[in-house]
C-alpha cells in the first residue's frame, strides 16, 4: 500500500479511490498494481460493496441448467422430474431451488409416471452406448487380410459346420446358419479356398408355419443366386405345445450349403482346426513361463 513517511496513507482516501477504479470496470488485479496495494484483505475491503465488472466473471458451464431448473421448479416440477428433464444431480438441484416454493404433493398415479420415464430414458441411455461401442468395435476392424478369412472361416466351420463323428463318419462340408452374415462369409470363405460355385447345392430348413417363398428369396439373394438354383425345401412340423420367439416378418429360417466332393477338404480343415489350437495353446504356454 502506498506508504506516507511509513504510515499507510489515509484509508477513506484509497477507498475512494478503488471503488472508483472499480465503477470504471477494473479487475482486483488492476486496482492492485494501480494503487500498489498488495494486501489482499485490505484490497478487499476497499471495495466490499461494489460488485466486480461482468467481464471478470467466469462463464459457468451450469449457469444455464441453473437457470431452466429454476424456471422448471416455479413450474411445479419435483426435483425427480427436473433430474429426468435435465439430466443433473438432485444435490445440484436442491442447491439451485431450495428458495423456491415447494410443488403440491404428487399422487401415485404421478410417482408411476415418473418412474416409467425414468426407466425410458434409461434404457434410451443404454442403447445409445451399446450402438456407440458397436460403433468403435467395427470401426477397429478395418480391412480383413486372405490371411485372416482364412483363419476366420476355419474357426467359423468348426464351431458351426457339421462333423464327422464315431457313430456318424461322413466327411464332408455342410454348413447351416439363421444368420445372413454368417452365411456370407462361409461362402467368402469358400471363395478364398477356390471351392467353384457349382459344387455347392443350397438348401432352406423353415417352419411350416412361416412365409417359405418369401424365405427362399430372401436366402436366394443372400447367397447371391437365382431362387431356381436352392434345393427342396426343407419344412420343419410345428409342435404346438412349444412356444417359439422366433416368428414374424423377421424369421426366415436357415440355409444349409453343402460342398460336393468335399471329403478331402473336409480332412484339410480339420487339420487347419489343429494347427490352429497348437498354436494358440503353444503361445499361452510361452507367455505362462
Amino acid at each position: 500500500m502506498t506508504a506516507q513517511n511509513g504510515k499507510y496513507a489515509d484509508f477513506e482516501t484509497l477507498r475512494e479511490q478503488a471503488v472508483a477504479l472499480r465503477r470504471e470496470g477494473l479487475s482486483l488485479r488492476q486496482i492492485r498494481d494501480r494503487l500498489k496495494i498488495f494486501n489482499n484483505e485490505i484490497l478487499s475491503r476497499l471495495v466490499r460493496g461494489e460488485p466486480p465488472p461482468e467481464w471478470t466473471k467466469r462463464p459457468n458451464a451450469k449457469d444455464d441448467l441453473r437457470a431452466k431448473a429454476r424456471e422448471l421448479r416455479l413450474r411445479g416440477l419435483t426435483y425427480d422430474q427436473i433430474e429426468l428433464e435435465l439430466g443433473c444431480s438432485k444435490s445440484s438441484i436442491s442447491l439451485w431451488v431450495r428458495d423456491l416454493p415447494k410443488p403440491p404433493r404428487r399422487t401415485r398415479e404421478d410417482a408411476s409416471a415418473i418412474a416409467r420415464r425414468g426407466w425410458e430414458a434409461t434404457l434410451k441411455r443404454r442403447e445409445q452406448e451399446r450402438q456407440e461401442t458397436k460403433r468403435r468395435a467395427t470401426e477397429s476392424i478395418g480391412t480383413m487380410s486372405d490371411r485372416e478369412l482364412f483363419l476366420l472361416g476355419v474357426g467359423l466351420y468348426w464351431a458351426e459346420g457339421s462333423k464327422s463323428k464315431p457313430h456318424n463318419p461322413q466327411e464332408r462340408l455342410s454348413f447351416i446358419n439363421s444368420d445372413p452374415h454368417m452365411i456370407r462369409v462361409f461362402l467368402a470363405w469358400l471363395d478364398l479356398l477356390g471351392v467353384g460355385k457349382d459344387r455347392l447345392r443350397y438348401h432352406v430348413h423353415i417352419h411350416e408355419t412361416a412365409n417359405t417363398a418369401s424365405a427362399e428369396h430372401f436366402w436366394a439373394e443372400i447367397a447371391g443366386i437365382a431362387p431356381s438354383r436352392l434345393g427342396k425345401t426343407a419344412i420343419k412340423k410345428h409342435n404346438p405345445k412349444t412356444n417359439r420367439k422366433n416368428v414374424g416378418e423377421g424369421y426366415h429360417g436357415c440355409l444349409n450349403v453343402r460342398v460336393l466332393q468335399s471329403a478331402d477338404l473336409y480332412r484339410r480343415v480339420e487339420g487347419w482346426w489343429c494347427g490352429i489350437v497348437g498354436a494358440a495353446l503353444s503361445s499361452d504356454q510361452e507367455k505362462r513361463t
